[in-house]
């Protein structure tokens, strides 16, 4: 049986992004993604759709670490800040544990902890449980 890290993880498009899941706990998680040239738009900053994509694994860290299947209701995100190389750090917060509807913040940083991107968002917690042993 994985780990609920290891589970998340295992999504194909996260990882081919660069997506790395540094820490879970209930109600929080903790990621980071490389910024690269693949990574880059046409104006050579780091495209919307790559940080929006860190964020989003973030996200299913947090609202999954209650070790039901929640899947994402919506999300809004509001980028504050480009960014063209180095580290961008996810840290998403439940601001919210509605045993169904749970919030989430997501704030995205750089590596001098400038803000980058803050998404919100919510879930559906089913009455599913996820088939993982334990958060890490």
């Amino acid at each position: 049986m994985r780990t609920l890290k290891e589970l998340l993880s295992a999504d194909r498009f996260a990882a081919e992004a660069g997506v790395e899941l540094l820490e879970i706990s209930p109600g929080y998680a903790k990621a980071r993604m490389k910024v690269t040239e693949k990574h880059l738009n046409a104006g050579g900053v780091c495209q919307g759709g790559a940080l929006f994509t860190l964020a989003d694994l973030t996200f299913a860290a947090v609202a999954n670490s209650r070790e039901k299947l929640t899947l994402s209701l919506n999300a809004n995100i509001t980028f504050l800040r480009a960014v063209s190389e180095g580290y961008v750090y996810a840290e998403a917060n439940e601001v919210y544990n509605h045993f169904r509807v749970p919030f989430v913040e997501v704030r995205l940083v750089d590596e001098q902890q400038q803000l980058i991107a803050v998404m919100t968002s919510s879930g559906y917690r089913k009455n599913e449980e996820l088939n993982v042993e334990g958060l890490e």
